[in-house]
């Protein structure tokens, strides 16, 4: 008689530990710790429990336990719902918001990380069911790093070139470089600005990062991971001092403005440069026969 408890174990052990080494909390400050992070632990492993019974319930077989794949594709529909909402409501209350592009790429990395868990367990059960449970602790490693890199996507450094540019004033209009980013007038807050301003430009390198570039909500998030680490002087009904992404029309490029508390120019580059691509502003022009075909 096979050992079906062995096999449901390894896969269940697998499959939460994917999700463990998966889970982050990091600047973005999402999900919170500890209530957010068990959530999704508990989540993570409800997941993998349903993945590394599969196995087992097609080799008795009872096509009848797989059903619940199907149930559970659906309530990893809901935890997305669950999530966007979670952050629309958040939002209401943050002074630089995330925008509703990013909430939507967290909500639905959330989701995936969920059926990678239940990949990860079924793939190792199988493992476990047909050679033994010594190959559990070759082939669960294997998929736990495999989760991880199908996790990670490109970066603003990817797809653009990332400088600081000189932060300077013609007459009252507030200048990064040659790109205009608002009119500022009082004397006072221009001092300001020139002393502790700092500027940065973000040149695509093709035209599909640049399309990339010009949707809103990429713009908001590069907005949003500055300040989360470097922070902002920015106050409730305080327009002059808010961080601000403007594009040069001709060229299109973009510049960034910022009042940090942190003024580190040199961080800020390199932060700009570990925004993620957010998948519903990613430009893919280039890639269709009408985009190769204007790029010849």
């Amino acid at each position: 008689m096979e050992n079906y408890g062995l096999v449901i174990l390894c896969g269940v052990v697998a499959g939460f530990s994917a999700r463990w080494f998966m889970l982050r909390s990091d600047y973005r400050h999402y999900p919170t710790c500890p209530h957010g992070q068990l959530t999704h632990l508990a989540l993570g492993f409800i997941a993998a429990a349903l993945g590394a019974v599969a196995v087992p319930a097609l080799a008795k077989p009872d096509f009848v336990a797989v059903t619940f794949l199907v149930l559970a594709a659906q309530q990893f529909r809901d935890i997305r719902n669950m999530e966007r909402e979670t952050m629309m409501k958040l939002e209401e209350t943050k002074l630089i918001k995330r925008g509703t592009d990013y909430i939507e790429g967290i909500a639905r990395v959330f989701e995936a990380r969920n059926y990678l868990v239940i990949m990860t367990a079924v793939l190792t059960s199988g493992a476990v069911h047909f050679w033994g449970w010594k190959y559990a602790l070759l082939v669960g490693p294997v998929l736990i790093i495999i989760s991880l890199r199908l996790m990670t996507g490109s970066y603003i450094g990817d797809i653009a070139n990332v400088q600081l540019a000189q932060v300077h004033f013609e007459n009252s209009i507030l200048k990064v470089g040659d790109v205009v980013i608002m009119n500022i007038g009082l004397e006072k807050t221009r001092e300001k600005i020139l002393q502790e301003g700092l500027g940065v430009i973000i040149k695509p390198v093709d035209d599909d990062a640049r399309l990339t570039l010009d949707a809103p909500g990429q713009r908001m998030a590069i907005i949003h991971d500055v300040v989360s680490i470097l922070g902002s002087k920015v106050d409730v009904g305080d327009t002059e001092l808010m961080p601000v992404i403007r594009k040069q029309i001709d060229q299109g490029y973009l510049a960034f403005f910022l009042l940090a508390n942190e003024p580190d120019g040199e961080y800020l580059v390199e932060i700009i440069k570990r925004v993620p691509v957010l998948e519903t502003a990613r430009g893919t022009t280039l890639s269709s026969f009408y985009g190769r075909k204007a790029a010849d």
